[in-house]
């Protein structure tokens, strides 16, 4: 079968609900006013002005009254014959550019003329206004070519199950200051007044504790003190930690501020992680 040979569809004029029509109705009828289009729309009469100049590369501090007056009345002419409601201040914009037009059409007194003195132009205020709005508007559209939520990108939640890692507040002096001092307040209820000449030795100490700690569990640091013995081996002992965490052979550790301080050998911690 040839192509010509094929049925010819005739094309459809538009579709309604889907289905193709392919003539008019003979009863369809458009009232005129239904039919109208609006070109440009404007946020105000400050806008139309702007407009008209900037579409003409008018110089706004030098602005043709006569001609910018002609096209605005045109334009809000346009718009009653459209039937379209215009706000007041279209008409006070309008009568703002007749007077300033009149103004300007009168004629001045021939008189002396100072040239020290400050001559008032009519379209000073309206300039100062156009300016600024122009300011204003170039403002807003920098804003508005900003990326925007929910128009130029959504936003993406992810949910996850978050990782809780308990991190150990860090012992400083302080800390250890507050230990020993709890330490000697407790020594001085419970110290006898024995009068005895003995040798101690920080190594000795340090010895003793390690062997205490050996089996790698978490001491409280009162457990290395025997409050008994007096304040002479309490020192001797302090001193013997000390000694130990300067050696990096013990760990001291808190999990939070002004609780108990607790010690625990490095070579156990280390294989325990």
């Amino acid at each position: 079968m040839n192509a010509a040979d094929l049925p010819i569809t005739p094309r459809a004029l538009a579709h309604v609900f889907g289905e193709p029509v392919h003539a008019f109705p003979h009863d369809l009828y458009i009232p005129p006013e239904a039919l109208q289009v609006l070109l440009t729309e404007f946020e105000g009469p400050l806008d139309l002005l702007l407009y008209l100049i900037r579409k003409q590369n008018i110089d706004i501090l030098n602005i043709p009254m006569s001609q910018v007056t002609t096209q605005y009345m045109a334009y809000v002419e346009a718009m009653e014959a459209c039937h379209i409601e215009l706000a007041a201040e279209y008409l006070l914009m309008a009568a703002m550019l007749i007077e300033i037009k009149s103004r300007l059409l009168v004629p001045k007194p021939s008189v002396e003329i100072d040239f020290d003195a400050d001559i008032e132009d009519p379209r000073a205020e309206l300039m100062r206004r156009l300016l600024e709005y122009e300011q204003m508007k170039l403002a807003a559209q920098a804003l508005d070519a900003l990326p925007q939520a929910e128009r130029d990108f959504s936003w993406v939640c992810v949910a996850f199950e978050p990782e809780h890692i308990e991190l150990l507040p860090d012992v400083n002096l302080v800390d250890l200051k507050l230990a020993w001092l709890g330490l000697l307040a407790r020594n001085r209820q419970i110290q006898h007044h024995v009068v005895a000449s003995e040798q101690l030795s920080v190594r000795a100490q340090m010895a003793h504790i390690l062997r205490v700690i050996a089996n790698g569990r978490y001491y409280e640091l009162n457990e290395l003190f025997d409050m008994q013995q007096g304040v002479p081996l309490l020192v001797v002992t302090f001193i013997a930690i000390l000694e130990l965490v300067k050696e990096r052979l013990i760990s001291v550790t808190q999990y939070a501020v002004l609780t108990p301080v607790y010690v625990q050998l490095i070579a156990a911690k280390s294989s325990e992680a």
